[in-house]
């Protein structure tokens, strides 16, 4: 048996017995918080700073549940990502700690541990500069390596969570955003230099006067000269016979502003969010603030948390849960209730033209299913009619109405 079907066949084995047995111990792994990264990229920049934090608390802040067939399960696993991935922190702290390696390192971490059963009981996050992406050569699948201080251990991809940013074809890893922005880091950090030793320098000047000055009221005059300058302003009284030249610092704020908001423009298209969360003004298209909330949640976060939710799917449940209409959802729908008005018009819409029913609104707004049977039925305008119903007894119970409401008058 070669290597690799070795190292397989003893992880299958850990997976169907537990964590410890004759050949392995893994139980010192139990309880350890692999997390805690040099933050090293994020003191560097305070736009960098500022867009990291923004997208971190964004995603922590998401609700995230287990769902069968639009209905929310409760249960370990649903416990798991919505209240504690592990003994040791909360589920904000998870996704937080992930999502910031993600967009420091490029990749964000995290191991499985499970029961003897198989079935997911603790996620830890991992330092992303202690794991290593490998292929095995003899049936090209990928496995991890994992070097930390507290062990060494080749795991199969299946046990760990891995979200990253793009790679090119044949990449294993994320590529590291401060990475792509690294030249435009030095070139804005080199302009902020010369422009604070502009700002730092004194002016200078220079002294002209005739020939025929005498010693006396040439050195009077310098001394009046000096005594302005170290008094930081004040007058001098230029006399006959000399002329003063200022020489003041080269330092233009203009070039600078507009530095910076080159600088502000590339990191937010790296980090793939509106220039307007980096405090710019510059908010062409954008005519409210639910318009740019919506734009940040389709053009920024649901990629993300499309990620997320595959890496969950694919990783924490077995092949007969999904087969069961079991998966994990974030609810995004919060951050997009700011514009009700136009929300409203829209499952109006759905509703009145049959295309859905009441509780597929429901479902997109992760409200409880009613257990009436109308609420699963489509309806159109009319008003309202079930859409399997006969046109011609729309019209007739209309008639029939009218008549029992006037001879009831």
């Amino acid at each position: 048996m070669k290597f690799w079907s070795k190292v397989k066949s003893f992880f299958q084995q850990s997976n169907s017995q537990g964590w410890s047995g004759s050949h392995y111990d893994f139980s010192p792994w139990n309880g350890k918080i692999f997390g805690g990264w040099s933050n090293a990229n994020l003191t560097t920049n305070e736009s960098i700073f500022s867009v990291i934090t923004r997208l971190s608390n964004a995603l922590a802040s998401l609700p995230v549940h287990l769902y069968q067939e639009h209905v929310q399960a409760n249960g370990d696993l649903n416990d798991l990502l919505a209240v504690q991935p592990n003994e040791s922190m909360s589920s904000y702290e998870f996704f937080r700690m992930l999502e910031t390696g993600r967009n420091t390192n490029g990749n964000g971490y995290a191991l499985i541990e499970r029961n003897m059963l198989g079935s997911p009981v603790a996620l830890f996050p991992i330092r992303p500069d202690c794991i290593t992406p490998m292929i095995n050569r003899d049936d090209n699948t990928l496995w991890y390596q994992i070097s930390d201080n507290f062990f060494n251990a080749i795991v199969f991809n299946t046990e760990i969570i891995h979200v990253k940013h793009i790679s090119p074809i044949g990449g294993l890893k994320g590529i590291s955003p401060i990475k792509v922005l690294r030249n435009t880091l030095d070139f804005n950090k080199a302009v902020q230099e010369f422009s604070l030793t502009e700002m730092s320098k004194r002016d200078s000047y220079i002294i002209k006067y005739d020939r025929n000055v005498s010693d006396d009221k040439r050195k009077a005059m310098i001394a009046d000269f000096q005594r302005m300058i170290k008094e930081n302003g004040g007058a001098v009284v230029q006399e006959k016979g000399f002329e003063y030249e200022r020489y003041a610092s080269d330092f233009k704020s203009g070039d600078l502003k507009t530095t910076e908001g080159i600088t502000l423009t590339r990191i937010a298209n790296v980090f793939n969010v509106p220039v307007t969360f980096l405090n710019q003004s510059n908010s062409t298209g954008v005519d409210s603030n639910e318009q740019l909330m919506t734009q940040f949640v389709q053009m920024t976060l649901i990629p993300i948390v499309k990620q997320y939710e595959n890496e969950f799917n694919r990783k924490l449940l077995a092949p007969n849960q999904r087969a069961k209409g079991f998966y994990f959802k974030f609810n995004l729908n919060g951050l997009l209730r700011g514009d009700t008005a136009a929300r409203t018009n829209f499952y109006q819409m759905l509703i009145r033209n049959g295309i859905a029913s009441p509780n597929d609104v429901s479902a997109l707004e992760d409200i409880p299913l009613s257990d009436d049977p109308n609420a699963d039925k489509r309806y159109i305008s009319g008003d309202l009619y079930p859409v399997d119903m006969d046109p011609t007894l729309r019209n007739k119970k209309s008639n029939a109405d009218s008549t029992t409401t006037k001879g009831g008058d």
